[in-house]
């Protein structure tokens, strides 16, 4: 039974053993989306402003609560690519989660509130990132995404694409939209590269095209971001 002298115990577990299953949480993500190739993988853990920086993992003031992976650039778009990219967090949890019960089971962890928060929040993380639903803030859960795609609901991973092309009459580089209209205009190239970018993460899932001389190029692709 739960008790008073549990209270520290259980206190302790939440401010360590909350973002270790959240970067276990993301590092699932981070594996299939480098498994796709994904590029300038990100990782951030908590909320508020950043505290530090230590490679791809970004550590925020409240680094007990939320966290998410962006990244950039997959080879592979396709449907099945995602489902893996959405699934990789709640599977890192539950395998995780089980290994813990093995090794409780054969003696090599003592059985222990530690543990049995780490299951718990482990099973919470997964519940709340296999359930179909909505966020306030527009954005999906992983659950949702994944049935979305499994019933074929393809437009939760169709990109938008951002142009910058270039206006010889005005010899000025235009910033287009996905409806073809200019957001923006620059004299430097470099310049409408950097504001195309900045729409499209705003944007996800996108792209970014340079139409130059007859051609299109991607330059970045933006997937829709696992949380």
């Amino acid at each position: 039974m739960f008790g008073i002298s549990d209270i520290p115990k259980f206190i302790l577990a939440f401010f360590i053993l909350m973002p270790v299953i959240s970067i276990l949480h993301e590092g699932g993500h981070v594996f299939f989306a480098w498994l796709m190739g994904g590029k300038n993988i990100k990782v951030t853990v908590g909320t508020g402003k950043p505290l530090f920086r230590l490679g791809m993992l970004e550590v925020r003031k409240y680094y007990f609560w939320y966290g998410v992976c962006t990244f950039e650039n997959i080879r592979r778009k396709e449907k099945l690519a995602n489902i893996l990219i959405f699934s990789g967090g709640a599977l890192f949890n539950l395998l995780s989660t089980i290994a813990v019960m093995m090794l409780v089971e054969n003696g090599y962890f003592e059985e222990g509130i530690a543990t049995y928060q780490f299951t718990y929040f482990s099973l919470y993380y997964i519940f709340f990132a296999i359930l179909p639903m909505p966020y306030p803030d527009g954005n999906y859960s992983d659950g949702k995404i994944i049935l979305d795609l499994i019933r074929g609901k393809d437009e939760v991973i169709m990109e938008r694409t951002y142009r910058i092309q270039w206006n010889e009459d005005g010899k000025q580089w235009h910033v287009l939209d996905h409806e073809n209209k200019m957001i923006h205009s620059f004299k430097e190239e470099e310049e409408a590269i950097e504001k195309a970018r900045f729409v499209a993460q705003e944007n996800r899932p996108s792209k970014v095209v340079n139409s130059k001389e007859g051609e299109e190029k991607e330059i970045h692709n933006y997937p829709r971001i696992p949380l």
